[in-house]
């Protein structure tokens, strides 16, 4: 304990296994949120975009949507009683990829305020700076927490996607009280990631599989197409030529983040980066789940004797449920999803 065993995931029969509960979902289930925006400017002159979602009975107005604007002076009244769940998203995805946008709608629909942010480039518009973002960076995370508990927010969840639960599990054990910085906010209270390739390595090595390489190669044309975009208006900055050649996802990260952001090389990245050696630091009740069948995550992924022996995290690993999957037994791809259902009896119980 407190590894969980068995899970109470089922998939629905129709999608029988890891490729079809990844990518169904994607590409068939449409989630509606209403966000509202906001920019906030970061200390290196750069920014980042937040889109926010209110909990359904929280913040009411006269009828009107809520703006920024107005955010203040509201929370100002009811902020001891509101509770926000902070989102980061994964790779190259942002606040409407589904499986984000499918959680948010669940706990504004059972009163929880929602924060989710995007990774620098990841909003629809490239950042200012010559930095992208890289899944070891939690400097942005303290950022967005520092600016929610501005707004006067007491309680705060942080929650986390794939490459996003690589970056929120090392901030939580990077800052946590064992590993000697003892700077987490008492304010964050627990914390939730799906689908995290807690070993970097292990994870580059699988979505280099043949049955992973359409993913692999999803993912790398989207990064150089970023590469390109920002080199056309800083030309002589990045190394457009060495890029332009990379194969897979570990060849950019060798050739492109490692070295823009002061690795010796992708060894060195993904090493620094994995947050399996923060976990045992966590000092907040954490649920970490990953599917078995994820064509995302290698076995180093899914550290059973360590979930084991840890108070603080829970581990979960059913035999089913994809990469960012989870989609319900019953119900169909548009209804609730077993993960969001997960999340709110996590967030919700006493205890872990």
């Amino acid at each position: 304990m407190p590894l969980i065993a068995p899970s109470s995931y089922e998939p629905p029969t129709q999608l029988w296994n890891g490729h079809m509960q990844t990518i169904i979902p994607s590409l068939f289930r449409k989630v509606q949120v209403s966000y509202v925006r906001e920019r906030i400017e970061t200390p290196d002159d750069d920014f980042l975009d937040i889109d926010w979602a209110f909990g359904k009975s929280a913040h009411k107005t006269t009828g009107e949507q809520q703006s920024i604007d107005g955010f203040s002076s509201i929370h100002n009244t009811q902020s001891t009683k509101s509770q926000l769940v902070i989102l980061t998203h994964g790779l190259e995805g942002n606040s409407g990829s589904q499986y984000l946008a499918g959680m948010v709608r669940h706990l504004t629909q059972n009163g929880l305020d929602c924060l989710a942010w995007h990774l620098r480039s990841c909003s629809g518009e490239l950042n200012r700076q010559q930095r992208f973002y890289h899944i070891g960076e939690t400097g942005d995370l303290h950022f967005i927490i520092q600016h929610a508990l501005s707004k006067g927010y007491q309680t705060i969840y942080l929650m986390g996607f794939s490459a996003g639960g690589n970056v929120t599990l090392k901030y939580l054990g990077e800052n946590s009280a064992s590993h000697g910085d003892n700077s987490l906010s008492p304010a964050i209270k627990k914390a939730v990631v799906f689908s995290v390739p807690v070993d970097l390595m292990g994870s580059a090595r699988r979505l280099e599989q043949w049955d992973s390489l359409a993913y692999n190669y999803r993912f790398n044309r989207t990064l150089k197409r970023k590469v390109l975009q920002k080199a056309a208006v800083m030309p002589g900055v990045f190394p457009t030529e060495a890029v332009t050649k990379a194969r897979s996802i570990r060849e950019f990260d060798n050739l492109f983040t490692a070295p823009m952001n002061g690795f010796q090389d992708v060894t060195d990245y993904y090493t620094r980066s994995s947050s399996l050696q923060f976990i045992p630091n966590i000092t907040v009740p954490t649920l970490l789940v990953s599917a078995k069948n994820d064509p995302f995550l290698s076995p180093e992924c899914f550290p059973e004797e360590l979930g084991r022996e840890l108070p603080n995290v829970w581990m979960e690993f059913p035999e089913q449920g994809g990469h960012c999957g989870f989609p319900p037994r019953t119900g169909g791809i548009q209804g609730i999803y077993w993960s969001e259902e997960r999340t709110l009896q996590f967030l919700q119980t006493t205890e872990g």
